[in-house]
């Protein structure tokens, strides 16, 4: 349910010095692209055995328009889903991860730490803390025997990781019940050992013990089949820093004192009422956000307990804040973003790239170019050194205004044992997976 270490996401901006002049397409995920794709895919003989044997969407019934929307496969009596755990090669065994471990918790955040996504040229790499990875493993009714980790029999040592947790996600006009797969991660020596599809059949099994037979993941690279392709775009707020490290560079004919300027920020939010969400909004933030979802083919069926979970506010984790209205006290706009700093490899001087993320975010009297401008005085405020946010739901409407710039790689966007008849624009997806 999920592929191999390749980046699921852009780590850095687009170093083009003309990239200005070829931001990606707005068509990027409609099914023509996807096509034109998969027939580069098909001419290189790129094949992708694994995939071919799963309830995925393939790249041969793009376009099929006989083929019904819906599960691919129907759920099997949960008394023929397999009781024992695929094998693995002789040296290594299946654990699994008790996240509420402080000794577990840490070794989970070094082998991801180590070994978990880079950017193509090898100076970021992905360092999720260690209560970001508590925060993202446990959610309301999360499985503790999904977070399914390997170790090498000899050392103990935990080499390889895959997680899944519980969501509800909206498929139009049905809900249903999946799986989130994320962090699959192989010990970089391990590469070769072909562990990757051993565990995805492995937490698949795990998934289907407990009566669920669908799944979301994204994944970097084009698999059969996404569902949409999304773009990263970034909005430097320490843009010094940003150019020091190399994950971005001093425009044509622009000076670093030119570029700092333009990427100046008001030292304060500017909405009135625009405040972080307390344990008391939960209910008025859980119907604001599952008002504004219910406009997006696929999105999240969030209730107050999610809510509560996934955007009270975390140090270091998620921040989240409201507009509320001086006068009716009503709460009328939301913005959030979660921490999800990098480390910089091979730099003398700086260690760490801290980065916030856009999550989810509401506008309805505040315009969003507003909303999402205070939201990037408060990421400052707190020392972020960039804002990423991708391309879904209304986020394109202020990306380019408020002097976001493309990053380097795509996002797909999968359903394991779903059919969608038709790639959707990344505008229709209101899903944003950690």
């Amino acid at each position: 349910m999920g592929e191999n270490n390749s980046p699921p996401e852009s780590l850095k901006e687009n170093l083009d010095q003309n990239a200005d002049a070829n931001l990606v397409a707005k068509d990027v995920s409609t099914l023509e692209t996807i096509g034109r794709q998969i027939q580069d895919l098909m001419s290189m003989g790129k094949k992708h055995k694994f995939w071919e044997t799963q309830p995925v969407g393939q790249f041969k019934d793009v376009g099929d328009s006989s083929l019904l929307e819906g599960p691919i496969e129907p759920p099997t009596p949960l008394t023929e889903v397999k009781q024992e755990p695929y094998n693995l090669p002789s040296q290594y065994e299946w654990t699994t991860c008790d996240m509420n471990s402080e000794e577990t918790c840490t070794e989970v955040y070094n082998l991801l730490k180590n070994n978990y996504v880079e950017d193509d040229e090898n100076m970021f790499r992905f360092n999720y803390s260690k209560e970001f990875i508590r925060w993202a493993l446990r959610p309301p009714g999360y499985y503790p025997s999904w977070h399914i980790g390997v170790r090498a029999k000899a050392s103990k040592k935990l080499v390889a990781l895959i997680t899944g947790v519980p969501a509800r996600i909206r498929v139009r006009d049905e809900v249903v019940k999946m799986a989130e797969i994320n962090f699959l991660c192989v010990h970089k020596k391990l590469r070769s050992k072909r562990l990757a599809p051993v565990m995805i059949k492995e937490v698949t099994r795990r998934v289907h013990l407990e009566n669920i037979w669908q799944a979301a993941y994204t994944a970097g690279v084009v698999l059969p089949t996404p569902i949409t392709t999304c773009q990263y775009w970034h909005r430097s707020l320490n843009p010094k820093k940003l150019i020091d490290v190399g994950f971005s560079r001093l425009g044509a004919r622009m000076t670093m004192s030119r570029t700092i300027k333009l990427y100046k920020l008001p030292d304060s939010p500017v909405t009135p009422g625009f405040r972080k969400m307390e344990l008391c909004d939960v209910p008025a933030v859980t119907r604001l956000i599952r008002k504004y979802l219910s406009q997006f083919v696929v999105a999240p069926d969030f209730d107050e307990n999610d809510i509560e979970h996934w955007l009270l506010p975390t140090e270091d984790v998620v921040d989240s804040y409201l507009v509320e209205s001086p006068e009716s006290h009503e709460i009328t706009d939301f913005c959030s973003f979660y921490t999800l700093p990098s480390s910089i490899l091979g730099n003398q001087t700086y260690s760490t790239l801290k980065a916030a993320y856009s999550y989810y975010n509401v506008s309805t009297k505040t315009p969003l170019l507003q909303l999402m401008n205070d939201a990037l005085i408060v990421a400052r405020q707190k020392d972020f050194d960039v804002f990423n946010a991708l391309d879904v739901m209304h986020n394109e409407t202020f990306l380019k205004e408020l002097k976001f710039g493309p990053g380097d790689g795509q996002l797909h966007y999968y359903l394991y044992n779903y059919r969608l008849r038709n790639a959707l624009k990344s505008s229709e997806l209101g899903l944003v997976l950690l």
